[in-house]
């Protein structure tokens, strides 16, 4: 077994356990491993999504809506995926009770931006490292079937590029 394997082994582990302490009433996102990433269309983009500002949020769902709209939103044409870490999980959540962010708002307009693009098969990967390191509840995430959660968002970011997505940051 490989250092990374090991460490992915361990981590994974580590949130099954975390998972069942919680009881089954914890539900949370799916957990993808690297070898999971895959770009399913001959164009592939992950947009990298590390700031909760409304507007460059917003802003992000346009450009995604329009670069959808160029390939006719076919998601047999074009593969977009949003990793989120730090603060950009923000609008992925349930609430933020409990949360370093318990006093921010965020705007649910958003949270329904993302589901209305993920019709077209637009994923949300959200970083289990921020949930970890910020001690987020798991059971904060949504479970939207489009909502999947990533070991760490900076190395999925560079896993997909590896993997032939084009990067792009809003703002």
């Amino acid at each position: 077994m490989t250092q990374i394997d090991r460490r992915l082994l361990l981590g994974g582990l580590a949130m099954v356990g975390t998972a069942a302490a919680a009881g089954p009433a914890a539900a949370q996102p799916s957990m993808l491993k690297p070898q999971d990433l895959k770009a399913e269309a001959e164009i592939a983009c992950v947009y990298h999504c590390d700031f909760s500002d409304p507007g460059r949020l917003n802003q992000m769902a346009g450009n995604i809506n329009n670069h959808l709209s160029v390939y006719d939103f076919d998601p047999f044409k074009v593969k977009i995926v949003v990793v989120a870490h730090g603060p950009g999980v923000k609008p992925f959540l349930k609430d933020l009770e409990g949360t370093l962010w318990a006093a921010d708002k965020v705007d649910p307009d958003i949270f329904t931006r993302f589901v209305s693009l993920s019709k077209y098969g637009v994923e949300i990967y959200l970083c289990a490292i921020t949930f970890r390191n910020n001690k987020i509840d798991l059971a904060k995430a949504r479970t939207d079937p489009f909502i999947k959660l990533v070991p760490s968002g900076v190395a999925t970011v560079a896993e997909l590029q590896r993997k032939g997505f084009a990067y792009l940051k809003v703002g």
